[in-house]
């Protein structure tokens, strides 16, 4: 087929992520990390969130989304190219990225596969969670962790059930362990009179007792500022609380910068490229 000889070159990888207006620099620095694993495969990012894209590109930052990106590595004739699903659940994001892959390979030559997000597997996704839990209580005594997801707006949509799954396994693992999200299933604005009320009975018990924040964001972006900060002014207002610190060099506490997160996602990676039979 004469179409197939433009495909001259091998494997690519395309980082397929939200985005974030305040934040980006995040994603790049997790590109360089990936290039690092993979030094022989360019590596290549693409922006889901098209607000995140125009707000950049007022400040003269041009960036793509996926099928864009898609496009371009096919023009440069990559045969085989792994899509990774850089996103914490299997929920929307990760279903429209499969809808593109989908819709992509129906007519590109190349061999196109896509990954899972950091919370797919069970075990993957337990060890990861057990020892977040445990990593975070290590430097604090006394602490209740107020777990926010940022969560899904319907009820009825694939992958629900890994937030489900994330929030009581939390739940399960430490008794002082408390969960809500932002705009999914138990959303903090509607639990906030109910989640006081637990706080402040744990506290009869155990003056002692802070409260600390758990943001379960890849990045810390415009939810950290305008949603966490609040969240815990908020309990403040009733108890000693604070935000998670960072567990990498950055200044604000997210879930990419970390290690375990990072090899989960290059071992999807490995997986993918396994299947391609190389």
């Amino acid at each position: 087929m004469k179409r197939y000889r433009h495909y001259n070159k091998g494997t690519a990888i395309i980082l397929s992520c939200f985005g974030s207006v305040v934040e980006q620099d995040k994603y790049f620095k997790f590109q360089e990390y990936i290039q690092e694993q993979f030094k022989d495969i360019p590596v290549f990012t693409a922006f889901s969130s098209k607000m995140v894209i125009k707000e950049l590109a007022k400040e003269g930052k041009v960036y793509k989304n996926l099928p864009q990106v898609m496009a371009d590595v096919d023009m440069l004739g990559h045969k085989r190219y792994i899509v990774v699903s850089v996103n914490i659940f299997p929920t929307d994001e990760h279903e429209v990225l499969i809808r593109m892959v989908k819709g992509f390979k129906k007519f590109s030559l190349a061999n196109i596969r896509y990954t899972n997000p950091l919370l797919h597997k069970t075990k993957e996704s337990s060890l990861y969670l057990k020892n977040l839990d445990e990593t975070i209580c290590k430097e604090h005594k006394d602490i209740i962790n107020l777990y926010v997801i940022h969560g899904v707006p319907v009820l009825d949509l694939g992958g629900l059930e890994a937030v489900s799954y994330t929030a009581n396994f939390l739940k399960m693992i430490n008794e002082n362990n408390l969960t809500c999200s932002l705009e999914g299933e138990f959303p903090f604005y509607a639990l906030k009179d109910a989640i006081k009320k637990d706080i402040l009975q744990r506290i009869k018990i155990n003056p002692n007792l802070k409260v600390q924040v758990v943001p379960m964001l890849l990045v810390s972006g415009n939810h950290y500022y305008k949603d966490m900060v609040d969240i815990c002014e908020e309990i403040g207002e009733y108890c000693d609380s604070f935000i998670t610190p960072p567990l990498d060099n950055s200044t604000k506490f997210n879930l990419l910068g970390q290690k375990e997160v990072r090899e989960i996602f290059k071992n999807n990676i490995e997986i993918e490229i396994k299947k391609l039979g190389l």
